[in-house]
């Protein structure tokens, strides 16, 4: 497997107080089965898909307990000047590049609207090892309150274009890497709690979304929006039973016109 792209999601971890709650929700709704912890690096354990690597789990930092959220790391060849790049576009380092081990270097930082990201520069660690398959990661939106600061931001640190959706009702956005689109970008309206803060929201693959959201409330899940069909498959947002928010979609079930978009990007 190909290092990703420069600015392509490749990878997503989230840390957890209830380390085997968490394995045990996320094994039963995405069908993830886990590696063994890795206690050289705290406790870090990864998911699998069909034997595929598609996620990890890890307890939290000392002082980080109870909260829990994914963070989405985006590919980066030298994470020292992503870090720089990010500085400079008004972006805060919430951790500066570091190496770990023989896996990759990595850094976490925030836009200037508050979306907390990680940025990874693969070692022997590429990333995913599966997408858009059943359990897989498929896709990621950023959810602001601020959309300017992030439009302007993220092409300004990873090698974006910006589609703009011709919709008066709805302001959402693409991020494009080439022909691709490889992020989504959705303003969060009053519907949004204001204790809820701007975050990046990760889809992973389901079969079907209606039974992956059953066995999610079941085991104690809120659902938060959906289900829905669109033109790129059916979805449902979730958090999960320790607070972690998080999106299933089957892509085999669509519906309605694709949205036309247009270039913004200066």
């Amino acid at each position: 497997m190909a290092v990703e792209p420069e600015g392509t999601p490749c990878w997503a971890d989230a840390m957890f107080t209830d380390l085997e709650g968490a394995k045990s929700f996320y094994g039963d709704v995405l069908g993830w089965t886990f590696g063994e912890s890795s206690s050289e690096f705290g406790n870090y354990t990864q998911a699998y898909a069909n034997g595929k690597a598609v996620a990890a789990v890890v307890p939290p930092m000392p002082g980080q307990e109870g909260q829990s959220a994914w963070c989405l790391y985006l590919a980066s060849p030298d994470a020292a000047a992503t870090a720089a790049k990010i500085r400079d576009n008004g972006g805060e380092v919430l951790m500066e590049p570091m190496q770990v081990g023989d896996f990759g270097s990595m850094a976490l930082a925030r836009d200037p609207g508050g979306v907390v990201f990680g940025v990874w520069q693969a070692g022997q660690h590429e990333g995913f090892e599966a997408r858009a398959t059943p359990g897989a990661y498929c896709w990621a939106e950023v959810f602001t309150r601020d959309p300017a600061k992030s439009d302007a931001f993220f092409p300004a640190v990873f090698p974006y274009r910006v589609k703009q959706m011709q919709d008066d009702a709805i302001d959402f956005a693409l991020y494009d890497l080439g022909a691709d689109p490889v992020l989504g970008r959705m303003k969060m309206t009053d519907d949004f709690p204001p204790e809820v803060p701007p975050y990046l929201n990760v889809y992973f693959t389901v079969e079907d979304c209606d039974a992956a959201v059953a066995r999610a409330t079941e085991r104690g899940a809120i659902l938060r929006f959906g289900p829905m069909t669109s033109p790129f498959g059916r979805f449902a947002a979730l958090s999960d039973p320790q607070g972690a928010a998080f999106s299933v979609i089957d892509v085999k079930t669509t519906e309605g016109e694709t949205p036309k978009f247009s270039d913004t990007t200066a």
